[in-house]
């Protein structure tokens, strides 16, 4: 049996996830994604729980840098995200 402390991912892989969960947003815009449809979307059905807390990290993280909004329970790319994808397509 394995502890969710050997489970979690390490601050190396954050990142990872960030750009994971923002190009997820980006590619379903103007969808708009609650959180647990998010979580859905890139961890499954299944996802592990340490899985599911580096996506709701990385929600949390790209909202406070400003590449993320939550409304609610909703979660969408911002403005700010949505020029910078148009700028590097």
């Amino acid at each position: 049996m394995t502890s969710r402390e050997d489970t979690r991912y390490p601050e190396s892989d954050d990142a990872t996830i960030e750009a994971a969960v923002l190009r997820q947003l980006l590619a379903l815009h103007p969808i708009q994604l609650t959180l647990d449809e998010l979580l859905r979307e890139i961890a499954g059905e299944d996802g592990d729980f340490a899985l599911q807390d580096a996506i709701e990290r990385a929600v949390r993280d790209l909202a406070a840098a400003g590449l993320a909004n939550r409304r609610g329970d909703v979660v969408l790319p911002s403005r700010a995200a949505l020029r910078c994808e148009q700028l590097l397509d």
